[in-house]
């Protein structure tokens, strides 16, 4: 199963001066959410490794060119964002925006939140892997018209040059899926910082691409 995924920083090396990007990108590297979980591991945040991380992925990016941040409202997605935009002001580039919160990014496909809930309480990479290749799912709504329009939201919602959602893998994976046609499965998954990002240029054209920011998009168990 090869999933093929380019390097944050050669990606950032192909842009043109007039490429306007837009990325759904999965948060860094988390601690460990423990069985049983109150509240599902929405308090998980970073672990020290992440962190440093996203500042470091944060570094990689042009100087040139302003940048907005969206995030779930989970805290380890706004750590993200947050640490991206450190680390592009430390390596010179513009001064770091608020990041923007959006409850969508939080549950984006959920469809029944109480069927989510069990989906999160028992082997959530196969219940996900079931509902991306399934006919339907009781907690999530088809993937193809809901993945069209986060994308469409992502237009409309960016407004700068790089456009940062930082999200969860349980709605970039679906994403990867359907415009890339990567395959996925409980034991071969999507890493941390890593994701789809479009490339739109200044004729409109637009190209999907995979990017990691890490040593390799792939997170085999």
């Amino acid at each position: 199963m090869a999933n093929n995924y380019i390097q944050a920083k050669d990606f950032f090396l192909s842009l043109k001066p007039d490429d306007r990007v837009f990325w759904l990108i999965r948060h860094g590297t988390r601690r460990h959410i423990t069985e049983g979980d109150a509240d599902k591991g929405a308090h998980v945040g970073l672990t020290d490794e992440g962190r440093a991380e996203a500042f470091a992925l944060g570094k990689l990016f042009p100087k040139s060119g302003d940048a907005v941040y969206f995030s779930s409202p989970v805290g380890r997605c706004i750590e993200t964002a947050e640490q991206i935009a450190a680390g592009r002001e430390t390596a010179g580039g513009p001064s770091a925006s608020k990041v923007n919160v959006m409850d969508s990014l939080g549950h984006y496909f959920v469809r029944d939140y109480d069927e989510y809930l069990k989906q999160l309480n028992s082997h959530f990479y196969q219940n996900i892997c079931n509902w991306m290749y399934g006919k339907d799912h009781p907690a999530f709504f088809p993937i193809g018209p809901k993945a069209e329009e986060l994308v469409q939201m992502m237009f409309e919602k960016g407004t700068a040059r790089f456009n940062i959602f930082s999200t969860h893998d349980a709605w970039v994976v679906p994403c990867l899926g359907y415009f890339c046609n990567f395959e996925f499965s409980p034991s071969h998954w999507m890493n941390y910082l890593t994701g789809m990002a479009i490339v739109v240029s200044s004729s409109g054209e637009k190209r999907i691409i995979p990017v990691t920011g890490l040593s390799t998009g792939n997170l085999d168990f």
